[in-house]
């Protein structure tokens, strides 16, 4: 079920007694992932990896799918379309049987791990391109990234829980070949989680060198802007002097023939000067 209407999950709670409550449990963006064995039914409840967008970029976050497990049927309820399930409609998954309930169930629940690693994977790509780049804007990027791994992070643990449970449950029959599948998800799900702590730790790491970077292109730009500001002072503060309401005898080469080109001559000179030293001491570096 797809994002079911309130009819059809009163439908399929009437048809085979399901408390409805947990039938629409799964459309619930806020349930958290548990397992609870009822008389003559079991609710999963685990959270699978979703695209959305997000300040009109393409964010991860995480829903719940619900599994109810009651006779011989398997039930999945979802809020929406999701990979995880489209790739059994689409037969990409092979050796899986919808008889074998329990074996289906943990094959839904590895490919969900599979999925979860796949969208890990996407994302460190991402953080490699923005790495590349190293802009102003691209810091938003990364924080957005780093929310995303919150969110996997979190949902991976709440599934992990959800894992051992299955495993000690005896209640729930299952084959020598099912506690297999089962130990295989856990070891998937444990791997995915190692993966969003290490990618979340290199994110970090690399908005703090963005962050370093940027201030130093900033500091640069500052160096720049004083060495100018320094230069430009110098026909400031002399033709200041010169411009000064004091006799012209006091004044040197005030009297002097040319002496006005003479003294553009000096400030120009004390320019070049003091610009050299200035260069010298990487001033002038952008």
């Amino acid at each position: 079920m797809t994002k079911p209407t309130v009819d059809e999950t009163k439908l399929i709670a009437e048809d085979f007694e399901i408390d409805l409550a947990d039938v629409r449990a799964a459309l619930d963006d806020e349930e958290s992932s548990r397992v609870e064995v009822e008389d003559g039914y079991t609710l999963i409840l685990v959270d699978i990896p979703s695209i959305e967008m997000r300040n009109e970029r393409e964010a991860y976050t995480t829903i719940p799918l619900g599994i109810i497990l009651v006779k011989d049927i398997l039930i999945t309820v979802c809020a929406e379309d999701t990979p995880v399930l489209d790739a059994f409609i689409e037969s990409k998954v092979k050796e899986f049987s919808t008889k074998k309930r329990m074996r289906f169930m943990y094959q839904i629940l590895y490919r969900n791990c599979m999925t979860y690693q796949y969208y890990l994977r996407v994302m460190d790509r991402r953080r490699n391109l923005i790495e590349q780049r190293i802009q102003d804007a691209d810091l938003i990027d990364l924080h957005e990234l780093e929310s995303n791994l919150v969110y996997f992070a979190t949902s991976l643990r709440a599934n992990g829980v959800v894992l051992d449970k299955l495993a000690r449950y005896s209640s729930i029959k299952q084959y020598p070949e099912d506690q297999e599948l089962l130990d295989d998800v856990m070891v998937e799900n444990k791997q995915a989680i190692e993966m969003t702590g290490i990618y979340r730790d290199i994110i970090s790491g690399t908005r703090e060198l963005m962050t370093t970077i940027i201030n130093n292109r900033l500091n640069n730009i500052m160096k720049f802007l004083a060495a100018i500001t320094i230069v430009m002072a110098i026909p400031t503060i002399i033709s200041g002097i010169y411009g000064m309401n004091v006799s012209g005898k006091w004044m040197p080469l005030a009297k002097t023939p040319y002496g006005f080109y003479i003294v553009c001559g000096i400030i120009v000179l004390i320019c070049i000067i003091i610009a050299l030293i200035l260069k010298k001491k990487k001033m002038f570096k952008m």
